[in-house]
């Protein structure tokens, strides 16, 4: 019986001290990103920001040029874009997390998947913050309408952050231990942009194009985000069960190669 309360005792301790250490590593990236003014984090929200209006002003010319579509353009360009760039900048951040930060590593309390933690947070964090902004700014411009269901739209963005998450630890391990898998990664996130359903619906596809997209997670996770923006006017693919399985197992395997990283990089 003493030694259950002493277990935990020790995993409460244990998680305490690395929520400090987690929150300490975060204030740390944005000083070390943004300097201490309070306008650096902002860029955080003006890169989707400034991508969707671009493409809003765009639609509107094409508008007045007497084309129709039948979807919000600037609604689209948000689900979209804000999505991708929810698991490209977390997963390219976590690609150069530890070379820079090698030093902290000396410290007796922080370990490598605190690194990554301290940057998921942050990305997360700030493209969230600009997703419901843009929602509810490009509204009441009369630019689209409010999501037709927002608890889908949540629970694919939900998705879309894990898999981000998994993602990111896979990421940040193989570059851990592969020096020239950075440079590679980023490569491969720009090859992948096309196919990331960004720019496209599903049904927009061939059937055989289609079955081939639909093996990518982050599709299914923008395809479940516009179906709670849109509602029955779109017809969207998504499988959560497929996610939640394709997601479970980016975690498994990125964890699992974090702690094969740890092993290898830290040098205590």
């Amino acid at each position: 019986m003493t030694d259950t309360y002493v277990t935990k005792d020790s995993f409460w301790h244990s998680l305490s001290v690395q929520v400090r250490v987690v929150r300490a590593l975060v204030f740390r990236e944005m000083l070390s990103r943004f300097g201490r003014s309070n306008l650096g984090f902002l860029w955080l929200f003006f890169e989707p920001m400034l991508f969707c209006l671009a493409v809003t002003f765009v639609w509107i010319f094409i508008r007045e040029k007497g084309v129709e579509a039948t979807l919000s353009i600037p609604a689209f360009a948000l689900t979209g874009y804000c999505a991708k760039l929810l698991w490209r900048n977390v997963s390219s951040r976590c690609s150069t997390a530890i070379e820079p930060n090698a030093r902290l590593l000396y410290h007796r309390n922080v370990r490598v998947i605190d690194l990554f933690y301290s940057r998921i947070i942050l990305e997360i964090m700030g493209l969230t913050g600009a997703f419901v902004f843009l929602c509810y700014f490009f509204a009441a411009m009369s630019w689209c309408e409010l999501p037709r269901y927002p608890a889908l739209v949540i629970a694919g963005w939900l998705f879309m952050a894990w898999f981000s998450v998994g993602l990111g630890l896979l990421v940040g391990a193989i570059a851990g231990l592969f020096e020239s898998f950075a440079r590679f990664w980023r490569v491969f996130v720009y090859l992948m942009f096309p196919l990331s359903g960004a720019v496209f619906m599903v049904d927009w596809l061939p059937p055989p194009a289609r079955e081939f997209v639909l093996w990518l997670p982050m599709v299914h996770a923008t395809e479940m985000i516009r179906h709670g923006f849109f509602g029955e006017a779109v017809r969207t693919y998504e499988d959560p069960l497929f996610l939640a399985f394709a997601n479970l197992f980016f975690m498994t395997v990125g964890l699992a190669l974090v702690r094969a990283t740890d092993r290898r990089v830290s040098p205590v």
